[in-house]
């Protein structure tokens, strides 16, 4: 799908984001095996989501919507922790990364074989960071290059696994979810020590359901436990999603009021940049769901300075990263960011495709091993960028619009749907123009 965006007059106004995409996973796939029924209201019911859902499905787990009426939902008949069942075929997670990794730890030791895959990108994505630690707590795990790439085997085991103990080398919540989800099956506590400080959705959520999950000096421990309580549980806004649209706002000169959205700390390092850079914020926390703070920021532009992302910010703002090269683009001075060298192993090669985005439309960034520089302010013409199938580099493309005052085609753009599926009706609702 082809689509051409423009946005004369900006983007501003009133937006609720769509559901937290990393909130959803990690709830329906706890809910799969807990001790009974849970409701999740308000799940991202699309992209990568959906692909957990079917992957738990097709391991047995029912999943009805809730009633109509009343809050939209799903009730999910949890198997408990070791009742998920040997499915009749490979499972396929799509493009979705955090449904395979995160899954690994949920069947990891099971009395059951799992062949786990997704797509030819994700395919090619490593995946000896979560091999590696499972098979230390005695998981056994086959695949391709030493299971170095999906499909991944899972073959059976005893339920159980033997504790994780490991020192995590890089900031990644994806590695560090699998092992806490595979730490509730083990035979004594685990420790995770090292960049433990990467996103805490999954610690929030344990906290939540009472699992006994710590935090000391330096490492999480976790007591294996029995059973997970069935919980109801409503997901929040997604601050990832809502970035984009921050994003154009402050590229237009437009204010814009984000509603309803997760004000998760570790999620937030976006709005730190966006401080540096001039942007003035206002950020209301207005109550809790599931473990997680929610509330909503209210933008208005300043003019913007250019900054330098380090290494130690990244994992607070890694899915907003491509945003930076937006704002650096009309920023005064050379935006840098460094230390974002898993962005290569994402849904495409982000840093490329940033590169490759704004010289479509007539900008530059100089590509780095792991990060980029941009050099504004810089005149964008109109133009044509590839998304390469990557929901966040079409999104990207389609908000540089709002900046450059000439439309911006983005190919293959129904990519979006992965994390926002309105993604076009809001930003037509916020003031811009869509050709489909």
């Amino acid at each position: 799908m082809e689509a051409t965006f423009s946005a004369p007059r900006g983007l501003g106004g009133d937006l609720y984001p769509p559901a937290d995409k990393s909130i959803t996973h990690r709830a329906l796939m706890l809910a799969a095996v807990a001790a009974g029924e849970s409701r999740v209201f308000n799940p991202l019911s699309t992209g990568d989501c959906l692909a957990t859902r079917r992957c738990l499905e097709d391991l047995g787990v029912r999943f009805a919507p809730l009633p109509p009426g009343g809050r939209p939902g799903l009730r999910i008949a949890g198997r408990g922790l070791t009742g998920l069942r040997g499915p009749a075929g490979a499972l396929d997670a799509g493009n979705s990364g955090t449904t395979l990794r995160l899954l690994a730890g949920l069947i990891a030791g099971l009395p059951i074989r799992v062949v786990l895959g997704g797509d030819d990108s994700l395919n090619s994505r490593p995946m000896l960071r979560i091999v590696e630690p499972l098979r230390s707590m005695g998981a056994d795990i086959r695949g391709a290059s030493g299971g170095r790439y999906p499909p991944l085997e899972f073959l059976p085991g005893g339920g159980s696994l033997g504790p994780a103990d490991y020192c995590l080398p890089v900031a990644s919540a994806q590695v560090k979810s699998t092992l806490l989800f595979a730490g509730l099956r083990a035979a004594s506590p685990s420790l995770l020590t090292g960049k433990i400080d990467s996103r805490d959705h999954t610690e929030r959520l344990y906290h939540y359901l009472g699992l006994p999950l710590s935090r000391e000096a330096g490492f999480l421990r976790l007591e294996p436990v029995d059973s997970i309580p069935p919980f109801e549980l409503e997901v929040p806004g997604d601050f990832s999603s809502a970035a984009f649209f921050i994003t154009g706002a402050l590229i237009s000169g437009q204010e814009l009021t984000v509603r309803g959205c997760g004000l998760n700390p570790t999620r937030l390092g976006f709005l730190r940049v966006l401080e540096r850079m001039g942007a003035q914020l206002e950020v209301r926390d207005e109550g809790e769901s599931g473990g997680e703070p929610v509330g909503s920021i209210r933008v208005r532009p300043g003019a913007l300075s250019a900054v330098t992302v380090t290494a130690e910010e990244v994992p607070a703002l890694i899915d907003e990263i491509p945003l930076v090269a937006v704002l650096g683009a009309f920023a005064r001075g050379v935006t840098a960011v460094c230390g974002a060298g898993e962005l290569r192993y994402k849904e495409s090669d982000r840093i490329r495709a940033v590169v490759d985005m704004l010289g479509a439309l007539g900008g530059r960034a100089e590509p780095k091993e792991d990060g980029f520089s941009v050099d504004g302010p810089q005149v964008l013409s109109g133009g044509t960028v590839d998304s390469g199938g990557d929901h966040r580099i079409a999104m990207a493309g389609a908000i540089l619009a709002a900046g450059a005052g000439t439309p911006v085609t983005v190919e293959r753009f129904e990519a979006a749907a992965v994390s926002f599926p309105d993604f076009i009706s809001d930003f037509r609702r916020l003031g811009g123009e869509v050709t489909e």
